[in-house]
């Protein structure tokens, strides 16, 4: 910090100490003989009152002044549109991740194992599995495969808030040339509503095909129209890629695709989970409750991570700040502004400007620079997020689609243009009405 602090005050100490004892007297007092004098004639021909255009052409007599308002004030509107931006595109993401907004309520079917019937539960976007012991007097009765495919649609069937569902069967399966196996999942039917969102290729359509992770392509290799080869108990079945999907699960060595497809290579597959979709205006969790299914089956809301709440808070408390800061930056300039042009100040109530007036012309000293930063903050906004944003993807190991990124629609980027006019203008508020305040004899008298 002590370095830009130095850096920030060599300029004007250097041209300080260049200064004669005349000009340092005089200095702060005026600005240069003949500065601003051409703004001030040609905005004094425009049909606005003269507080207005006394006011928008005060910044060109001090253009070095002015330049640092203009770059204050820019930073804080850029921190300002690249923040809306990011926020809107963390929201994609999160529902992305976890498929909040397109499946509400996920089933999921008890497998036997060793250890007895294990129940599959999901919290965010992380699956745990808890084993029951088997003869413990908590152990749900098991029921075959055909039982629970039966039981689950049955009582999906019979709920009028179910708008659609999904069956899903989770493999993990093998392919040469890479060393770790590939999560593959397998829906069986439509499951282009289920919420993921396509980076590159499009959804697969028949068997044989499936779309895959970044991680998958990274690691492999390979990209979207390769076909590669996976092995599930000694079966091997060609799968062409079709596209690129995001998906972070197993570091986005993922694999989804038809039911056709993985029963080639697991034979006689069933669904282990079901993924559906509520109509408009049913509640979830009044959904959940009205569902009847046997103790062994697990019943759970998809929501967001937490930790996406948290992150976005962040952001706009750090914006926050940002914009605060900004708006200092313009308060400093305007009291030195105001503390310099004090006599003038004076001379004009003393002609009759009022305490409006004069507050009206404080806010136009920066007001004119408050505007130009907010239009050049927008583009300048708008490409930090469009670069940043598949930087933080590369680093999850994934790409991103492109739909979060377009998340600018166009009365945000109307609102965020005038940001920075509304940060200049929050910061000259009080250096303006302390001088609507000061007495004009007062303002005379001061040196």
């Amino acid at each position: 910090m002590c370095a830009p602090t130095g850096i920030s005050a060599l300029w004007p100490a250097l041209r300080a100490g260049r200064f004669s004892a005349v000009q340092a007297i005089a200095a702060g007092r005026t600005p240069r003989t003949g500065r601003g004098y051409a703004a001030h004639r040609l905005l004094g021909r425009l049909a606005l009152p003269r507080p207005v255009t006394i006011g928008l052409a005060a910044p060109f007599a001090r253009p070095a002044r002015t330049a640092i308002t203009l770059t204050a004030v820019l930073l804080g509107a850029t921190a300002v549109t690249f923040a809306v931006g990011l926020t809107a595109s963390l929201h994609r993401v999160a529902d992305g991740l976890s498929h909040a907004s397109a499946e509400q309520v996920q089933v999921f079917v008890p497998t036997g194992g060793p250890g007895g019937v294990r129940i599959l539960k999901r919290s965010g976007n992380a699956e745990t599995a808890g084993p029951v012991p088997a003869g413990s007097a908590g152990q749900p009765k098991l029921p075959t495969p055909a039982e629970a495919e039966r039981t689950v649609t049955t009582a999906l069937h019979e709920q009028p808030g179910t708008l659609r569902y999904v069956g899903q069967a989770s493999q993990m399966v093998s392919m040469a040339g890479l060393s770790q196996q590939v999560s593959l999942t397998a829906f069986q039917g439509d499951a282009t509503w289920t919420g993921y969102a396509m980076i590159s290729g499009h959804w697969y359509t028949g068997p044989g095909q499936a779309v895959v992770g970044t991680g998958f392509l990274t690691d492999t290799g390979r990209s979207v129209g390769d076909t590669v080869t996976i092995s599930a108990d000694g079966r091997l079945v060609p799968v062409k890629i079709v596209g690129e999907v995001f998906d972070t699960e197993n570091n986005g060595n993922v694999m989804i695709t038809g039911w056709r497809t993985l029963a080639r290579a697991v034979p006689g597959v069933t669904p282990d989970q079901y993924d559906v979709a509520l109509r408009p205006g049913v509640s979830a969790a009044s959904y959940v409750r009205a569902l009847r299914l046997g103790a062994a089956y697990g019943v759970n809301l998809t929501g967001r991570d937490s930790g996406f709440a948290v992150v976005i808070g962040l952001i706009g408390t750090l914006t926050l700040l940002l914009a605060i800061v900004a708006g200092l930056g313009v308060l400093n300039t305007v009291v030195l502004h105001t503390r310099e042009r004090v006599h003038d100040l004076g001379v004009f109530k003393a002609v009759g400007m009022t305490p409006r007036q004069a507050i009206a012309m404080v806010v136009c000293w920066v007001a004119g620079t408050g505007l130009v930063a907010g239009l050049i903050a927008v583009p300048a906004g708008i490409r930090l997020h469009h670069y940043v944003l598949p930087v933080m993807a590369a680093a999850a190991n994934t790409g991103l689609p492109a739909s979060f990124l377009r998340v600018y629609g166009g009365w945000q980027v109307a609102a965020l243009a005038l940001a920075g006019l509304v940060i200049a203008v929050a910061g000259a508020l009080i250096p303006a009405g302390w001088a609507a305040a000061t007495r004009t004899a007062t303002a005379l008298r001061t040196e």
